[in-house]
């Protein structure tokens, strides 16, 4: 009996350091998956420009890029390039000549990497220029010259500059804007539970704070033979 008696008061430390033992790695795993999380969001932040604001840039470029291959090719089409250069440019006429809808773009594009790229900023006023400019230049280029007499670049080239400058809205009002305030936000949760994470204790406990020594039992069998011996009939 006194054998199974020191069995569980050795047991119930061990058992009570195992179970600390494995508390204690819990909540430092979960730590250090919040401050690994943290920090690989701090890392995109230091990287200066998100994924999807990136995406915009280059089709920002594309879109320049796009609208001067087309007018290239306008060149071509009609001559040599040096002779189409000095009429469109030049002598440039405002009913005729595509050189305009190419400095439409140029200016989108200098417009949208200053601001997006370059200053970073995080609201729609500067696509909302670049969009606003490029419709009532081109409404008006459409009504007022004569373009279409010119084939159909006349129709391709103003129709791609307007899709393109509204795809470019689209594109930050509603993929890129609404993205980076999400990133964060949820930085922003991720740093506020780190703050206000339990600190750890310094290192497992020790089995002396759980450990009482069991009580003697040498004096309680004294006491209990001499209950015995007074318990028997006197002879």
């Amino acid at each position: 009996m006194m054998n199974n008696y020191t069995l569980g008061t050795e047991y119930t430390p061990n058992s009570l350091l195992d179970s600390h033992s494995s508390a204690h790695e819990v909540q430092s795993i979960n730590s250090a998956d919040i401050i690994a999380r943290l920090e690989s969001h701090e890392g995109i932040g230091k990287k200066g420009i998100s994924d999807v604001r990136r995406t915009f840039c280059l089709f920002a470029t594309f879109d320049f890029l796009f609208v001067t291959l087309l007018w290239i090719i306008e060149l071509n089409v009609n001559g040599g390039i040096l002779d189409a250069l000095q009429k469109e440019v030049l002598k440039y006429d405002y009913y005729y000549s595509f050189f305009d809808i190419f400095l439409l773009s140029f200016f989108r594009f200098n417009m949208l990497i200053l601001a997006y790229a370059l200053c970073k900023i995080h609201h729609w006023w500067a696509v909302s220029i670049t969009t606003l400019i490029t419709c009532a230049f081109l409404l008006v280029k459409v009504i007022l010259s004569k373009l279409f007499s010119t084939g159909a670049f006349g129709y391709v080239l103003p129709i791609m500059s307007f899709i393109l400058a509204w795809i470019e809205a689209w594109f930050l009002d509603f993929k890129v804007l609404p993205q980076e305030a999400e990133e964060e936000n949820r930085l922003l949760m991720i740093r506020s539970v780190t703050e206000r994470a339990v600190v750890l204790p310094q290192g497992p406990m020790s089995e002396g704070q759980f450990y009482s020594p069991p009580e003697s039992l040498t004096g309680s069998e004294d006491e209990f033979e001499e209950k015995q011996n007074d318990e028997k009939p006197l002879l």
